[in-house]
């Protein structure tokens, strides 16, 4: 690290975190960059000095008192030079240890939670912005998990934005008496109405951090991936970005049809808290909603919901219709994804299973179920599997049909290179205990993280060099998409863009290769009962 750097550092450490106060100029690396609000300072990366990270900025007003279950409002300004050096608090949410992947617990929550990080080469000007919307079920998670650190997606020639969004029934609880007090009439879609301002600011703000607002790419996972879509199916969100990347979950998959603006499961979470009026429920202790959040069987299910505004209508029916976002769209799924994701149902029975296959299958339940391993599956996993390629595979691939129908550039991709199974927020405990060994959860849910982001030097796990060769594959390919709306490196055509009658799909692995569909005749069956 440069003299330069280390004194920078001593600085920065006396300042204290978020400071606004002014730093000696003649002890900074740069110069602060000049944001909406007011001046920034960035840090050195601990990972390489020649990347600037930004930690913690504030893009929307705390969403507290009046302000809980209201649409972001504009961040405050600041005066003097503001020292982003600190990451913010999480979104609240439940804390736990569990064998899951991606729960810890011990971290510092609060609703005060609507910031995001940025790096950026540290002379940058004008580079393509990627976004990240981390996964969680939409309950669980944080943008600055040391495995979204964004040194190496920045070393590429990219400026890496991850964001904090409100999770739980903070973020997505809808209710009539919401709904009421609002001026759209609507209620539910927080956490999507926060990903939309953080979009917002990064349009007023890529070119203060060195970024194109013009060329601009959302990415997310699960959860986040989830979001990806419904933003493309939200004409409120249009124009907000110009590319994007699905990580493992679709929107295109039916929502609850008894249930679609979650009005039904909002007042079963009211009942169980006990509130009484708009008021006492604004009021109610952040824990307690919490608690009301478990006991009424609020988590369960999807937390996006149709509610008139932010989505107007299912968004299958906007991709049907054509309506979503006109872009590129790079999407894919992992070969193993229910593996960790989902509890195996052990009491599913012969009789159970063929009914449920009867049910997503008809008259071709019989040719479903030979697609799978009877001779060594349970009747309740051979549920779990057909329900996860419902889910994942089936979902994604219609996603890239919808796209494709559109006349746009699509990628879809499967990853079967299998990681070691860890923890995603646990880099003090990274081992996740599998019964089978460390990769005996194949492909699973969660394992390409890593992997994309370049950070397996980052947490603390015992990588082989094929784990390294199918991450800088991964890094590369995500990057150049964002550089230039084609995976492929500049010259090369080896991963065909997909259509309904190619079905290209690039394998993940140290050998990637692409195919004519994967699942093929799965997806057939399935696809047979739900048309486009």
């Amino acid at each position: 690290m440069s003299i330069t750097r280390v004194m920078l550092a001593v600085l920065l450490a006396g300042l204290g975190a978020c400071s606004t106060e002014t730093p000696d100029s003649d002890l900074m690396q740069a110069a602060p960059r000049s944001l909406a609000q007011g001046d920034v300072i960035g840090i050195p990366s601990p990972f390489d000095d020649d990347i600037t990270v930004y930690r913690g900025l504030p893009y929307a007003a705390a969403p507290i008192g009046d302000l809980r279950w209201q649409p972001p409002q504009a961040a405050a300004s600041w005066d003097g030079v503001r020292v982003a050096d600190t990451f913010a608090n999480s979104c609240f949410q439940l804390q736990h240890t569990s064998s899951f992947v991606w729960r810890r617990e011990g971290f510092p929550v609060s609703e005060d939670c609507l910031y995001l990080n940025v790096w950026a080469p540290a002379n940058a000007e004008g580079l393509p912005v990627m976004v990240w919307f981390h996964g969680g079920a939409h309950t669980s998670g944080q943008g600055h998990s040391l495995i979204f650190d964004g040194t190496s997606l920045a070393q590429q020639g990219v400026v890496l934005v991850t964001v904090n969004y409100r999770l739980g029934p903070f973020g997505f609880l809808a209710h009539p008496w919401l709904s009421e007090a609002a001026d759209s009439g609507a209620s539910g879609n927080y956490g999507l109405m926060d990903k939309m301002a953080a979009l917002g600011w990064v349009r007023d703000n890529a070119l203060a951090v060195g970024g194109d607002p013009d060329n601009v790419t959302i990415f997310g996972q699960s959860a986040g991936s989830q979001s990806v879509c419904s933003l493309m199916a939200s004409r409120s969100a249009q124009g907000l970005f110009h590319k994007a990347i699905g990580q493992s979950a679709a929107c295109v998959n039916p929502l609850s049809i008894e249930d679609a603006n979650g009005h039904l499961r909002g007042a079963a979470l009211v009942d169980s808290l006990g509130a009484d009026s708009l008021e006492a429920l604004r009021a109610a202790e952040p824990d307690a909603l919490l608690s009301a959040m478990v006991n009424s069987g609020w988590e369960a299910g999807s937390r996006i919901v149709v509610d008139g505004d932010v989505l107007p209508e299912w968004p299958s029916l906007s991709y049907a219709e054509g309506r979503q976002a006109k872009i590129p769209l790079m999407l894919g799924f992992l070969a193993n994804e229910g593996e960790q994701l989902f509890p195996v149902d052990k009491s599913v029975t012969e009789a159970g299973l063929d009914g449920f296959l009867s049910y997503v299958a008809g008259d071709l339940a019989e040719a479903l179920k030979a697609e799978y391993d009877t001779e060594r599956l349970t009747p309740g996993q051979l549920q779990h599997a057909v329900s996860t390629d419902i889910f994942m595979a089936f979902g994604m691939q219609r996603w890239a049909e919808y796209q494709a129908l559109a006349d746009q550039p699509t990628f879809l991709y499967f990853m079967d290179h299998v990681p070691p199974a860890f923890h995603l927020y646990m880099p003090e405990q990274p081992y996740l205990e599998l019964e089978g060994g460390a990769r005996s959860g194949g492909a699973y849910h969660s394992g390409d993280l890593a992997l994309v982001f370049g950070s397996l030097d980052k947490v603390g796990y015992e990588w082989t060099d094929e784990d390294k060769v199918v991450s800088k594959q991964m890094v590369t390919y995500w990057t150049n998409f964002a550089k230039t709306g084609n995976p492929n490196p500049r010259g090369e055509d080896a991963w065909a863009p997909f259509n309904a009658q190619s079905l290209s799909t690039r394998v993940i692995n140290t050998d990637p290769s692409t195919v004519a569909g994967v699942r093929k005749r799965i997806l057939e069956i399935l696809a047979s009962r739900q048309p486009l």
